[in-house]
């Protein structure tokens, strides 16, 4: 299988290269999907374009963030476009992903009883189009393939970060001296720093990519953007990366109870590290003199759960609840003396957003897309599911200080939602529940060719496809 998988994404990736015919160049449709699918990430990175538009103060006005939706709309029609293209993959995938639907589709119903419907409107159709994107990479990439597709995407806007620290100091380097590269902060910066650091070292381990050295060369660089960045988050995430590629790399190389208590004592570890974390962390930022509040983030908890109590059932509608509009934002940005953007934590901002019964909804949908990867890592590791499960875990410890859940027109959760598609797409549970269904129309669609003594043969084109997918 893991040879198949192999010699089909060789295949995909051949019928991307340019030929040549009589009449000059001609581009495949597999090029137009690399090459546009890249073009995608890089516009939803927020690399480079919101840098050119920040204003004096730092902070993007609301003629600019205008200007950024519009620069996203080539890439809402260039996705509309290929899942044109794929559509019975689209609505298998689509079958495969009821709990994940019914989240989306609940961030248009939060509408009804937002404190600012328009705002949840425009935003909610915004996470539309960014899981269409996802949606869009699970179908026409394999797990190998979307890793290079990540790696050079990301890696690009490290390698502009860099070229633009040589070229433009001032724009490069924030007020306190580190480095915020092509990106609008440093601890975004440090987000695609630490994806890419991950990505490349994972490539390097495999050695079958046969780019080594471009992998080499994005991994120094990753390195260097995340330590001057000196973001804490990026860099604790960075480090769970490397016991996240031992922990999935050593699952396939177990069985049976072998693998059972391993898993075991590899979640108990972690929750003994988390509590030990919660108990004893402040006392040792205090010791080492640092800022025990994590940067003001503690107190901001403390008065974002008094909100989310508020509005525990529902919450307060997608994504609204850090507007200018809303008296409670504003109070709690009087009590700590800084307009924060988001409440630094994305399963804070979950709840805001959706109150328990969404925050339950997402549990569920991690749960189970954790249970799957891990499920693929185990049967197929030669596909390449180690990266994606260990960018999943990443993108969920970076959410304990940041906030990067269901966030619209972002790379990380577009990725992130990628990764959930996928692993349902390719779970074995997944492939037998619709293929029972597949095979009860298809049962009926034969005995109806039977009866008009039609033939099969397009029932049979027809199967072919789903069976390829």
């Amino acid at each position: 299988m893991s040879a198949d998988l192999s010699a089909k994404a060789g295949r995909e990736f051949g019928r991307s290269r340019r030929r040549k015919s009589a009449t000059g160049l001609v581009m495949s449709w597999r090029t137009v999907e690399c090459w546009g699918a890249g073009a995608c990430l890089f516009l939803n990175t927020g690399a480079f374009f919101p840098l050119m538009l920040i204003g004096s103060d730092a902070a993007l006005d609301e003629a600019a963030k205008a200007k950024l939706r519009l620069l996203l709309l080539p890439a809402y029609a260039f996705t509309l476009l290929i899942l044109s293209r794929h559509v019975r993959q689209f609505i298998t995938a689509l079958v495969r992903n009821p709990l994940f639907n019914l989240l989306i589709a609940m961030a248009f119903v939060s509408v009804f009883w937002s404190i600012s419907p328009s705002v949840t409107l425009r935003r909610a159709t915004g996470l539309l189009f960014s899981v269409l994107s996802s949606y869009m990479l699970a179908i026409c990439f394999t797990p190998r393939q979307l890793l290079v597709l990540v790696t050079a995407t990301v890696g690009l806007c490290i390698l502009l970060s860099l070229a633009l620290l040589g070229v433009s100091p001032t724009l490069a380097i924030d007020q306190e001296g580190m480095l915020q590269g092509a990106f609008v902060t440093k601890n975004i910066l440090g987000w695609y720093s630490s994806i890419l650091a991950a990505a490349t070292f994972i490539i390097l381990m495999d050695g079958s990519f046969g780019m080594r050295r471009a992998a080499g060369i994005l991994l120094a660089a990753s390195l260097t953007c995340l330590a001057w960045s000196m973001s804490m988050t990026s860099i604790i995430a960075t480090s769970c990366a490397c016991f996240l590629i031992w922990f999935y790399s050593s699952l396939p190389k177990m069985h049976g109870l072998a693998r059972a208590v391993f898993m075991l004592v590899f979640i108990q570890a972690t929750v003994v590290l988390l509590i030990l974390l919660h108990e004893f962390l402040v006392p040792v930022l205090l010791t080492l003199g640092k800022d025990a509040t994590l940067t003001g983030r503690v107190p901001l908890w403390e008065l974002v759960d008094a909100s989310i109590g508020r509005r525990l059932m529902l919450g307060y509608g997608y994504q609204v609840f850090w507007t200018e509009a809303n008296p409670d934002a504003w109070a709690i940005w009087s009590r700590i003396q800084w307009m924060a953007p988001h409440s630094h934590n994305g399963f804070r901002d979950t709840l805001l957003s959706f109150g328990l019964g969404g925050m339950a909804l997402f549990a569920m949908i991690i749960a189970r897309a954790l249970r799957q990867g891990a499920s693929l890592q185990c049967r197929v590791p030669e596909a390449g599911w180690l990266w994606l499960n260990v960018f999943m875990v990443m993108i969920l410890v970076m959410n304990l200080t940041e906030s990067i859940f269901l966030v619209q027109n972002d790379a990380i959760f577009i990725l992130f939602a990628t990764a959930i598609i996928s692993f349902s797409l390719h779970s074995p549970a997944s492939l037998k529940r619709v293929g029972s269904v597949h095979s009860r129309v298809r049962a009926a669609e034969r005995a109806a060719a039977m009866s008009s003594g039609q033939d099969n043969r397009s029932d049979q084109a027809w199967r072919q496809q789903i069976g390829a997918k």
